[in-house]
This record gives C-alpha cells, structure tokens and sequence, in this order.
C-alpha cells in the first residue's frame, strides 16, 4: 500500500480571521468556506506548494482546551522555507507573530527560528543555503 500526505488541520476559534493571517503571511489561497454538518466553519486553504491546510472552529458540542505554541509532545510544528530570515522575521512580527526561538545558524548555512503564530501554532522558518 501507498501512502499520499493529505493535510494539516489547524482548529481555531475564529477560522475566517486565521486563514486570512495565513493568507497575507505565506500566500495561502482559500480553496473553499463552508459549515459543516458537524456545526463547525471548515476553511481549506492550500499553500504556493500544494499543501493543503484545513482550518475549522469547535464542532457543536465540543470543547478545546487553550493550546500552546512552545516547543511540547505531539505534532509540535510544520517548517516554511524562506528566503530572507531577518525580513521574513520583522515582517511576521508585524503580522502579530512572536518570535520564540532563534534564528539559529546550523553551521552549514541554514538558518531557523521559530515563530508563534495566531491559535497557538508553531511554525518554524527554515533559510536554506544558496
């Protein structure tokens, strides 16, 4: 059997304001908005790449607890390459991201950081070397 990567799924609690912030940070494109039979707002943007990632609020009658963008156990980050860090740094920051760790220079010409994003999503920037 073959295995195909689907997605990401991010819960939020106002999914339309989180999706637009992706929107203007990485360029995500709102595939479509709907609600669920499940009673939640289900966005699916997709990135620049092809990488699908679902954004939704709580179903009716569920609860979430708070969430937490510092390092921790479960899927814990997704990493976004970029070209510039310093810029893309001061430019998320502007955006309302928190820088939380770095940038952190590998030692064979990568640099990463790690950033808090809205609803407690950690993503980390990742310079290639040119």
């Amino acid at each position: 059997m073959s295995y195909k990567f689907n997605h990401v799924h991010i819960k939020a609690n106002d999914p339309e304001a989180t999706a637009n912030w992706y929107k203007q940070a990485f360029n995500f494109t709102i595939v479509s908005d709907t609600v669920r039979g499940f009673g939640d707002r289900f966005i699916r943007c997709q990135t620049e790449d092809g990488v699908v990632i679902n954004i939704s609020n709580e179903r009716t009658g569920e609860t979430l607890p708070a969430g937490n963008n510092d390092a921790h156990w479960g899927i814990e980050h997704f990493g976004i390459e970029v070209d510039d860090m310093a810029a893309e740094i001061n430019r998320l920051e502007g955006l309302g991201a928190v820088l939380k760790e770095g940038p952190i220079d590998n030692g064979n010409g990568m640099l990463i950081a790690f950033i808090g994003c809205p609803q407690d999503v950690r993503i980390e920037l990742m310079q290639l070397p040119s």
